[in-house]
Parts: C-alpha cells; structure tokens; sequence
C-alpha cells in the first residue's frame, strides 16, 4: 500500500508539471497582450513560430471544457503561469530548473520561489558533497554555494523595499546560514511582524535566541503568535517553569488543541513529572490514535518507569502505523533496550538515523546503549553527533562525561559533566554525577564533592544518594556534627518513603555512637533498640552498646532475656 500511496503522489506531481508545461505553452493573445509582454519573446520563440498555424485563436477547440479565469494585470497572469509550472518542478524536487523557469519573472512570490529553489538547491548538492567527502569523523567542509548570491540579491530587494514577508524569512535563513546572526535576528523581526502566521520564521528566530536577554531584546508586535513562539523558546532557554506557564495560558484558548498538550507535557518531562506526562500521552492517544509525533518522549517516560507492557503496546502501535518515522524506530529501540537487548536496539537508532540524520534522540539514545555494550569509542562517537547537531542537548554531554569516566579519564569527565550541569543545574542526577568525579582517586576533590552533593540535595535527588554521601563525607573529613545532620535528614526521609535498606541501618548505627557519645543516652538508644530488629553484625553491636551505656547511666539492667532473640 506504501508502494501505491507513493506512485500516486509521484503520478500527480508529474501531471501538474506536463499540465504547466502545456499552460506555458500556449501563447498568450496579441490582441490582449502587448508584444514586449507575450510569452515567447525568448530566444526560443522562432522555433515555436515555425509550427504555428493562422487557425490558432485565444479560445480553446470548441468541445473543450474550461474555466474562465479572473482577469489579472498582465504581468501577473504571465508570472502566475510561471509560477505554476516552477512550482510543479519544485514539488518534483527539480530546483534548478524551477529556478530557471522564474528567471525573467519579478512578482514578489514569485522571486522568493526562485529564490527558496536556488537556497534548496544549495542545499541538496551541500548534503551530496557530504557524502562525497565525508571525513572519518563523519564531517566535511561543504557549504551551500547559493548563499553569497542570494545574500546579495536580498539585500538589495529589502533597501529598495521591493521584498515581502517570506523573502524577509529567507534572507534571515540565508543571514543565518553565513553567519551574521545580529541582522538576522533584525530581518526575522521584520518579517514576523509583518505576517505572523510563518510558524518557519519563529522556529529560525528561535534557534538564534540562546539568551534570555537576546529574546527580551527582540521588539516583536502583540499577536497570539507571540505566545506560541515565547513558550517555545523558554522551553529551548531550559525556562520549564515559565513555558509550563505560557502554553496553560494558551490553553485556555486553544482548549483542544493537541498540540499544546503535547508541549505541556515535554515541558513536565523536563521537570521529571513522569506521572502527568503518562497522563496527557494517554489522553492524547485517546483523541488521537495514530499519533505517532512527540511519542518517543512517551516511550522515555515509561522506559524510565520500566513498564515493559505499556511500552511493548505502544511499539507495536506505532509500528502498524508507520513504522518507518523516526520516532516509530527509536520507541522499538527503546522497547528492545528496556529488555536488555541493546545489539537491537542499537539496530533501531540506526534506522532512525538513516530516516534522518539530524534526529537528535537517536545519536543520544544509541550513546546510551553503546555505553551499557562498554563500546566507549563508538558511544563518544554518538554523543559528539548529537552536540553537534545541538550543542544544548545536555544528555549528551553528560554522555560523555560517563563515557570517559568509563575509560578511567575524571578530568575529561569532569568537564563534560560541567557542560552538561550548566545546561541543566536543576538535574541532581548531573550533580551527583559530578561530584563522583570529584570523589575519584585520581582528583579526591572532597570538598567541591560536597558542594555539588548539596545542590543535588536541593535539586529534588529521587535516587536518594545526596544525603547518603554527604554522611559519609563528613564522617570521612572528620565532621561528626555535619555527618549526624545529614544521617538523621537522611533517615528521615527514608521513614518518610518507607524505605528499609543498609543506608538506614548505617544510619541508624552511626547515631546511636555519635549520641553515646555526646552523653545523649536517651536518643543513643532509641537507635539502638531500632537496630535490634535487624538480624547481623548490627544486632550484635547495638546490644554491645546498650550494655555499655548501661555502667554510664542510671538504665536499668538490661541482661540477655531484655533482647529479643
């Protein structure tokens, strides 16, 4: 069915283009038409000539159906037939020639599509030569060789103010693209402020805000677009909480929208609120069941919750939807990686990435499983795909900080930890990570360990090791009082979640001795009988020391038979 749907659309592109080149093809009436406005007033008009015949009229044979058009100023009707026909070649991909086809025509839409076909252009023999020259790292130095001239020829037409909004947006792509990204921030400006509708214009805009105050700096008019594109870039700026904000503000208009929801939920994904993502993925694929968009953060969430059914349901229902998108191949990479089977799910990613090199989660997600196959060259190979790509991604970096740790090299690690952190500084994982680095024997940086141990602490740490090791080292750098604080805030919240475990033995252990000895005895064996409910090493020790603080204190005797067995 894929094959059919495919020679359908190619069958009906290359009919629009014989139709425009059978509607360029007929000349246009000299009765109507001055002789400096007819179409065949080219070179190639005398061959045409010779196969004309006298009986040719303005009218079509009669028995031919046609409609009547509206009547244009003629140089619109000459461009609009034009236009057609370069717009038929550019749907079938044929740039150059779309171009060439809109050389002598001078509408504003049609100058643009002569244009976006010369950029694209540029483009595709860019990507060829990529491939072409590709170096052993996967880079070349090809550029886009359109881009000084079309610079130059958009200049000119914004000074002499015969360009419009969509020759504004490509000419800050272009600006974009050669690397003057000030005046291309000003000419993306302009042109959504003249046609706010071009959601394209905003998402360039966007990727060359990467400040706060660049994005306060931009003087954009009040429309509802506005919000869109604000919410978005907060989101980009890693402003989560005001993105959240912005799009539940939207959704009080928008109030059905899909769309918005699917962005309040990687906007809570970012914040780590797995269960209200679950929730609003479920009622997305309520209200649309062949979603396949934004899906593979939903496979992230229940990856990360292991929930291995509802993560092998939403495989296969993206994979009968169109399993050749790339989210479909990275959820069936994250399904085979949640079952352990990495040397598939490395399969997936790959595939992905031959849909589309540019997709960001496949490079990162294949670093992540070549790190589990302890394949750190391939894996530093991926997270450096993926930063180039977007050197923002912060898992990436954190990425190969893991992956030079894994090969015993903390200061490269520690680095790319720091990049990671600065992206990201309310991850505690990243902080966590990082101070581990810092522990290493290598550095034994004890003290910035701590440091970076208590903004985990205050980063919301759901894995429970902050307060654990800041414990132990205090304990370690001979801080009893700091140790004791952090062993009992640590206890607490073990109590809290109902956790049991060696940390809370360790816990317990460590304050029954340190209350013994600051003469605390009623606290010392409060932790005491606590431990007398753990069978080992530790039973036998709190019995020792509840022994021992009986000769200190006025206890009463506590023999063999007070102990439980």
């Amino acid at each position: 069915m894929a094959i059919i749907g495919v020679c359908i659309g190619s069958a009906n592109a290359l009919d629009m283009l014989l139709a425009g080149e059978q509607l360029v093809g007929i000349e246009q009436d000299p009765a109507k038409f001055t002789p400096t406005n007819t179409r065949f007033q080219r070179g190639s008009s005398s061959i045409r000539r010779r196969f004309r015949t006298n009986d040719i009229t303005s009218s079509p044979v009669t028995g031919m159906s046609y409609v009547s058009t509206p009547v244009l100023e003629e140089d619109e009707v000459i461009d609009g037939d034009f236009y057609l026909l370069a717009k038929s070649y550019f749907d079938c991909r044929e740039y150059k020639r779309a171009a060439h086809v809109l050389r002598d025509q001078n509408a504003k839409k049609s100058v643009f599509l002569r244009c976006y076909a010369l950029y694209l252009a540029g483009e595709k023999r860019k990507e060829e030569e990529m491939i072409e020259l590709e170096g052993p790292l996967g880079k070349s130095d090809a550029v886009n060789r359109e881009l000084v001239s079309l610079e130059r020829e958009l200049s000119t037409l914004r000074k002499n103010g015969t360009i419009d909004p969509f020759g504004l947006y490509l000419y800050g792509l272009v600006l974009k693209n050669r690397g003057n990204q000030n005046l291309a921030r000003t000419v993306l400006v302009e042109s959504v402020n003249s046609y706010p509708w071009n959601w394209t214009a905003w998402s360039e805009l966007q990727s060359i805000c990467t400040t706060i105050e660049m994005l306060n700096s931009l003087n954009l008019s009040n429309h509802w677009m506005k919000d869109f594109f604000l919410a978005s870039a907060y989101q980009e700026l890693r402003m989560h909480n005001e993105s959240l904000a912005k799009y539940e503000y939207l959704q009080g208009t928008f109030s059905f929208s899909n769309y918005i929801q699917a962005q309040i939920a990687k906007a809570q994904y970012c914040l780590r609120e797995f269960d209200q993502v679950e929730v609003i993925f479920e009622e997305l694929l309520r209200n649309d069941p062949y979603r396949v968009e934004d899906m593979d953060m939903y496979s992230n969430v229940l990856y990360a919750k292991e929930c291995y059914s509802a993560l092998s349901y939403l495989a296969h229902r993206v994979f009968m939807t169109d399993k050749y998108r790339p989210e479909s191949c990275c959820i069936i990479g994250n399904y085979y990686s949640l079952k352990g089977q990495h040397e598939k799910s490395v399969m997936y990613f790959r595939r992905a990435l031959k849909l589309d090199k540019k997709y960001l989660s496949a490079w990162t997600l294949m670093g992540h499983e070549y790190v589990e196959m302890k394949n750190t060259p391939a894996a530093v190979d991926a997270y450096r795909r993926a930063v180039d790509i977007n050197p923002c991604d912060y898992r990436a970096w954190y990425g190969l900080g893991q992956a030079y740790e894994m090969m015993g090299m903390p200061f490269y690690a520690l680095h790319y930890f720091k990049k990671s952190v600065f992206l990201q500084p309310s991850d505690s994982r990243l902080w966590i990570a990082m101070a581990q680095c810092y522990e290493t024997d290598q550095l034994h940086l004890l003290e910035d360990a701590i440091k970076c141990y208590r903004r985990a602490a205050n980063c919301n740490d759901k894995e429970a090791i902050a307060l654990h090791q800041l414990a132990k080292l205090h304990c370690e750098l001979g801080r009893p009082e700091e140790a004791a604080f952090y062993y009992k805030k640590d206890l607490e919240r073990m109590e809290n979640e109902e956790r049991e475990g060696p940390n809370m033995v360790e816990a317990l252990l460590f304050l029954a001795q340190h209350c013994r000895t600051h003469k605390r005895l009623e606290e010392a064996e409060v932790y005491c009988t606590r431990l007398l409910d753990y069978t080992g090493p530790e039973k036998e020790m709190a019995k020792n020391m509840l022994r021992g603080m009986r000769s200190e204190s006025s206890f009463p005797s506590m023999d063999a038979e007070h102990f439980p067995p």
